[in-house]
């Protein structure tokens, strides 16, 4: 074996630390009681620097996003170097690499999708990637950009950008207004919308046309950061952040426009009113709302038989409280009570994610930020 010189060890001593720190919480878990059940939360990894994604591999593994610009597996509680092949970057304000979906075919074709802040002509912009996972877990390969929103500012703010991905193939995600509100109305504008396209960038078919972009699904959404379809019946949801109030959860539909800034729930950050009030005609109204805001990060739908009595359920990741809100669902699709668990014990959520197992997951923004997982506790 060859002898470490001193240059050499001073090398391997930050990685080893490194390494250490990316695994050191991988056991810890925790009890805490929620309404109806008892929950346990682990810390599957800890050591992530502004985590902002995670999905799970076929073989139960783990694919998370750092917003910085890093894209790791983890895998029985080892974090991954990160992955090779990432396009640039603009790692501004709160932008940088952000959500990433397999595709419904990955365990065949190692194929997934990722948005991320874009550098470009005038600044940055939310762009839309396809690539392919190595077979080594390596690197992504055959990265190509099938989105780029069509005018790019030097603003560090409201990129959006969840993807949720539809039955046929075609990618559903959000566009923040990038911090310029009227951009949410301008129907030559990317910004402030919702977004369909197919696997290749093609707009989709489904979309309205007519006086807007041939890719724009909805309009007049503020900062739409959770997207999710309810597998139980195909019905798109977002979650978006409001200013000093108005956070809200949406069904966006083909065509329709949801406000932002002609009517809104919150005030602008200064106390002045938004807009014309909280409703006008020719304006959706939202599923749900927050006032005073809790920043909500992500947002998806409880399908799943670890815990039962959540079935339907909207859970939404939220940064300010630094909980998970859990919305209950009637049959009828109507809105009930709020519960907020978890509140300021893991710091700023951001994703929320429901496993295959029915487990949940979360990750933490924060530059210590960690990937949870909570399962049914044992008293339940």
């Amino acid at each position: 074996m060859p002898r470490l010189t001193r240059k050499t060890s001073l090398l391997i001593g930050p990685l080893l630390a490194t390494a250490l720190a990316l695994t050191a919480n991988a056991q810890e878990s925790r009890e805490h009681r929620a309404r109806d059940v008892t929950l346990n939360v682990s810390s599957v990894a800890s050591g992530l620097e502004h985590p902002w994604s995670v999905e799970v591999l076929p073989d139960g593994a783990y694919i998370v996003t750092e917003r910085p610009g890093r894209m790791r597996i983890i895998r029985d509680g080892e974090v991954g170097r990160p992955l090779g092949g990432l396009p640039r970057i603009a790692a501004v304000g709160q932008g940088g690499l952000l959500d990433v979906a397999l595709s419904p075919d990955f365990a065949e074709t190692r194929r997934l999708f990722f948005t991320a802040a874009v550098p470009g002509p005038g600044g940055q912009g939310t762009g839309v990637f396809s690539a392919r996972l190595s077979a080594n877990e390596r690197r992504l390969e055959d990265v190509r950009r099938i989105f780029l929103m069509n005018k790019l500012t030097g603003t560090g703010q409201h990129f959006g950008s969840r993807i949720a991905i539809a039955a046929d193939g075609s990618l559903f995600f959000g566009i923040g207004d990038r911090g310029d509100e009227d951009r949410a109305q301008d129907p030559a504008d990317h910004a402030g919308k919702i977004m369909r396209i197919n696997a290749d960038g093609t707009p989709s078919s489904a979309n309205p046309g007519g006086q807007t972009l041939p890719e724009v699904w909805s309009s007049g959404h503020r900062n739409p950061q959770g997207i999710v379809i309810d597998p139980a019946d195909n019905r798109l949801y977002t979650v978006e952040h409001g200013a000093r109030g108005g956070d809200e959860i949406n069904a966006p539909e083909a065509g329709n426009n949801y406000g932002w800034p002609v009517i809104s729930y919150g005030k602008h950050y200064s106390g002045a009113e938004i807009g014309i009030g909280q409703s006008a005609d020719g304006y959706e109204q939202p599923l749900h709302y927050w006032d005073p805001s809790i920043a909500p990060g992500a947002l998806a739908v409880y399908r799943g038989s670890m815990f039962p009595e959540w079935e339907g359920d909207f859970l939404v990741a939220a940064l300010k409280y630094q909980l998970v809100a859990r919305i209950e669902r009637e049959g009828d699709g109507s809105i009930g009570t709020e519960e907020r668990m978890l509140e300021g014990e893991y710091g700023r959520i951001r994703d929320v994610k429901v496993a295959p197992d029915g487990s949940i997951l979360l990750v933490t923004d924060e530059e210590d930020g960690q990937l949870l997982r909570i399962t049914r506790g044992g008293d339940s």
